[in-house]
């Protein structure tokens, strides 16, 4: 009888999955393994950069799988990798690889590889000769005073020179002193990170601001404040119970911002949580989370026919890549592996699963850092989120809406869309103005005035002279500028309660219309969007051939308040709730007769 209720996986299923995986790859590696050439469109970096990436994020799994296992090694892991770091860090080589402080991702490469040395030194850096350790260690040792930019990157330098202090390498105190202030800026509060000064709230809180740090106190326990460490084991608790609520009843975690492709590395927290003992939430509920993420993937064609982890979320798809996306690049999902560094006795792996949030019963989170409010229901397992205080930005820019930051709304059924007419434009869950000419008003650069409210000065975006690397952010252009509006929403269920008031100074042009935009949605997901006051134009938008975005439009007023309800559901909704409005004020009561407000 399985321990696995849930999902049906166990320890068993994880190793023959991480090992499928790494053995997919060898069929694309060079003789002497320093480099796995996968195919698919290259990053903006190169093919050197990405065979790199390939190697070096396989082999943090492959270190992982030998750590949980005690060394046996039924597939000569150690050797093979051990073959091709000899080889990438020989410079006489012609498969060397770039080397950090030539090449900016091989600063991320070089710390899968030195926190992959860590976990597996007994079975591969031990057995190297003395040569092969002095052309790894001088490969590595290039990161030491180099400049990182200040996001979830000052861990790749950290990382990296604690490994070459643990093997008598050079190292800076400075160097690492300096990326912890940097981590230390980036909190916000009750467990969430920024990933940079802009409101960049997305899974790299989860993959890497929480994760790195407590990997690295398990790497040496001299170098870290004792009350830090504390603070971060205390943070990552903060974190992981909110982020048990972000996983959809059929395993998917939240789709929304960059990096998706990374698919189930949103479980690292959760295992990381397990490893280090950082959290109060139960084993059998950590496994279940990480489990079902896998399972959710594996279960819709990932990896592909090959083996192999593609540019995608379920099949392949380029356009979900950033510039620095290349066919290696998904193989950062292996953070999500990381529970196999536990040997098998261990209770997240011998408890039985318990259920998600969401499977146990309907659920309401307000959680102010992202601004966002949460609702997930247990009928359909759907978990959505509104958002009024992300956008990947700052005040006051004016940049277009990226889709995969400053829409109203995600969830774990949907995803962004992220063709390019989508990021010219917001076309779906948007509050926007309609220019006859310019099409739909982006809301990037808000003022946060509530978790639920934010003061959007609507503007419309030129993108075509935006040259710059995609990275998440929305596209620069030469601005039209628009209305200031007052947005806000309350949620509950199924439903969304939409609201927008524009300014009563507001200039308007009378050929403009005010929009709210609902769910993209294909399949049998339910989503509508229906008046309450001032739209009384209903439409609906076709994205692609099986995904449609529904509308309500209506004239713009200065001073008007404009209230739809949006809904997205698995099978038919709940009711919709009550809604009374006056000049400014909002009130709702929901099915279960509880009343809310919201003053615009």
């Amino acid at each position: 009888m399985t321990n696995a209720p849930y999902t049906g996986y166990t320890r068993a299923t994880w190793e023959r999955t991480a090992d499928d995986l790494l053995l997919a790859l060898r069929p694309w590696a060079s003789p002497d393994h320093s480099r796995i050439e996968l195919p698919g469109k290259p990053s903006a970096y190169g093919q050197d950069s990405d065979s790199l990436e390939a190697f070096a994020r396989s082999f943090l799994l492959a270190a992982a799988r030998l750590r949980g296992a005690d060394g046996n090694d039924p597939h000569n892991l150690a050797e093979w990798y051990a073959a091709g770091l000899k080889a990438g860090t020989d410079p006489a080589s012609p498969t060397a690889w770039p080397r950090p402080d030539r090449l900016g991702q091989a600063k991320v490469e070089a710390c899968s590889i030195a926190l992959g040395l860590h976990l597996s030194r007994p079975w591969l850096w031990d057995k190297l000769s003395p040569t092969d350790q002095e052309r790894v260690v001088d490969w590595l040792g290039s990161v030491v005073g180099e400049q990182y930019p200040p996001i979830n990157w000052v861990w790749f330098q950290i990382v990296v020179e604690t490994f070459l202090k643990e093997v008598g390498g050079p190292w800076s105190r400075a160097d690492i002193d300096s990326g912890l202030a940097v981590h230390e800026s980036l909190y916000r509060g009750h467990g969430w990170y920024a990933d940079g000064p802009e409101r960049a709230f997305d899974h790299y809180n989860g993959w890497a601001l929480h994760v790195y740090p407590l990997l690295w106190t398990t790497m040496d326990d001299t170098l870290a404040d004792p009350e830090l460490v504390a603070q971060w084991r205390q943070r990552l608790d903060d974190f992981l119970q909110t982020a048990v609520h972000l996983i959809g009843g059929h395993g998917a975690p939240l789709a929304q911002g960059r990096s998706l492709t990374y698919r189930f590395a949103a479980a690292a927290p959760f295992w990381v949580g397990a490893i280090t003992g950082a959290t109060g939430l139960p084993p059998g509920q950590l496994r279940r989370a990480a489990s079902g993420m896998l399972r959710h993937f594996l279960d819709r064609g990932v990896p592909d026919e090959r083996g192999l982890l593609n540019l995608g979320w379920y099949g392949e798809d380029p356009a979900i890549a950033q510039s620095y996306s290349g066919p290696g690049s998904p193989y950062w999902a292996v953070k999500g592996m990381l529970g196999l560094m536990l040997p098998a006795d261990h209770p997240v792996w011998t408890a039985d699963e318990e259920p998600l949030p969401v499977e146990t019963g309907d659920f309401r989170l307000q959680l102010p850092e992202p601004g966002w409010l949460v609702s997930g229901t247990r009928a359909d397992g759907i978990v959505r989120i509104v958002n009024h205080g992300t956008d990947h930005s700052t005040p006051g820019d004016r940049r277009a809406d990226s889709p995969l930051y400053a829409r109203i709304a995600y969830s774990t059924h949907t995803l962004p869309q992220f063709e390019p007419p989508s990021w010219a434009q917001p076309l779906d869950n948007s509050i926007a103005v309609v220019h006859p000419q310019y099409g739909l008003s982006h809301r990037n650069g808000m003022t946060v005035a509530a978790p639920n409210v934010s003061v959007v000065d609507a503007h419309w975006v030129m993108t075509t002279e935006d040259h710059s690397p995609e990275h998440g952010s929305g596209r620069g252009g030469t601005v039209v500028e628009g209305p200031r509006l007052v947005t806000g929403s309350l949620l509950s269920g199924s439903h969304e309660v939409r609201a927008v008031r524009v300014a009563p100074d507001a200039s308007l042009h009378p050929d403009w219309l005010i929009e709210l935009s609902g769910w993209p949605v294909s399949g049998d997901l339910v989503s509508t969007v229906s008046n309450v006051t001032g739209l009384d134009h209903a439409d609906r938008r076709e994205l692609t051939p099986d995904t449609v975005v529904p509308f309500v439009r209506g004239p713009i007023e200065a001073g008007r308040l404009y209230v739809a309800v949006v809904t997205l559901a698995g099978g038919p909704p709940e009711p919709v709730p009550t809604v009374r409005v006056d000049a400014t004020r909002i009130e709702v009561t929901w099915t279960d007769g509880a009343t809310e407000y919201l003053d615009l």
